[in-house]
């Protein structure tokens, strides 16, 4: 899909096809993505020669003429390079999936979802749902929501594999940030491959924490807490973020050019890992034991964060100590005198 003004790039003359499909979904994934770059979704992909077959929102074609597209790409007519599924797979009642079914087709989503991913070169959950189950799967999960993947009882299987030899691809996030989601599918296009960690989520995010760039890392290298959301200090002692051990780059490659969840002064609840949707504790609040937050950043042990603390607790600036407990600056930082000139 090429659209007029765009350059023809070389890679262009044979496009990447994706197909969409929205399982057990909010419709906040493709919310997200609709905001991609400064051009929108379609555009974005289109930049690199990436074409959309369909997407159930998106699309004009609908009832039979959108039927005909899957049947074309789950009996392998149509190529499909990346199948792109949002939201978690619903498996109830018994395994049937038929909580959810394909109108029109008298066959549940589980069915379509592992016809087309039999024939895709690469597999791509959108989002936490499609991921790990997420929000769907929350306690005690009366629709038998799962993964693409994660887990034993991923709806594909541990074992399965694209066409192109990678597992599924997990752009995880509640929602994932449109950035995630061009890029892995441009690097997908390009490349033919994408750099995965563990849990399968492209590294090109993954490797990164939410707590990197945040704007409150001043108060947090202080131990300068918030009390509450209004206030400037860091969230992560009383309210509960996690972003210490959230992965994602959420505060360097900004939400819409500017903004993030700790910016506006939401704590991170780690959506890019699986279980995030069940804390154990409200999510704007820090589970502690004996006054120690449950929650310590990555890779650091218990002891050193707890002499770090106190040390930093007692350094802290009247400076930071007073704009942690107000919505705005209440102290600015000092200004050197300007130097007398010989």
């Amino acid at each position: 899909m090429v659209h007029e003004g765009q350059p023809k790039l070389a890679f262009m003359s044979t496009p990447f096809s994706i197909l969409w499909l929205q399982a057990g979904s909010c419709g906040g994934c493709t919310m997200s993505a609709l905001a991609a770059d400064d051009v929108g979704l379609v555009q974005a992909l289109a930049r690199f020669g990436i074409h959309l077959l369909w997407h159930p929102s998106l699309s004009e074609e609908t009832g039979a003429d959108a039927l005909a597209i899957l049947a074309e790409c789950a009996s392998g007519k149509t190529k499909v390079d990346a199948l792109c599924v949002e939201g978690a797979a619903l498996t109830g009642p018994h395994g049937s999936g038929r909580f959810q079914m394909m109108s029109g087709t008298g066959l549940p989503m589980t069915h379509w979802i592992k016809a087309i991913a039999a024939q895709a070169e690469h597999v791509v959950a959108v989002g936490s749902c499609a991921a790990f189950g997420g929000i769907p799967a929350t306690e005690a999960n009366p629709t038998d929501a799962v993964g693409l993947q994660y887990g034993d009882h991923g709806l594909l299987g541990p074992d399965f594999r694209g066409r192109a030899g990678l597992p599924v691809i997990n752009i995880a996030g509640c929602a994932p940030h449109p950035g995630w989601l061009i890029e892995t599918l441009a690097e997908l296009a390009l490349s033919g491959a994408c750099a995965l960690d563990s849990l399968g989520r492209p590294r090109s995010f993954a490797d990164h924490l939410a707590h990197h760039g945040c704007s409150r890392n001043e108060f947090y290298e202080f131990k300068a807490s918030a009390a509450r959301s209004s206030d400037r200090g860091c969230l992560m002692e009383n309210l509960g973020c996690k972003a210490t051990q959230a992965p994602g780059d959420c505060n360097i490659r900004r939400w819409n050019g500017f903004g993030s969840c700790t910016d506006g002064g939401y704590t991170c609840i780690n959506c890019t890992s699986p279980g995030f949707q069940d804390p154990g504790a409200p999510f704007q609040e820090t589970a502690k034991i004996a006054g120690i937050p449950v929650g310590l950043p990555v890779d650091m042990p218990k002891a050193w964060f707890v002499a770090l603390a106190a040390l930093s607790k007692s350094a802290t600036p009247k400076r930071v100590r007073a704009n942690a407990h107000a919505d705005h600056v209440i102290i600015p930082p000092a200004r050197l005198p300007p130097k007398q000139s010989s």
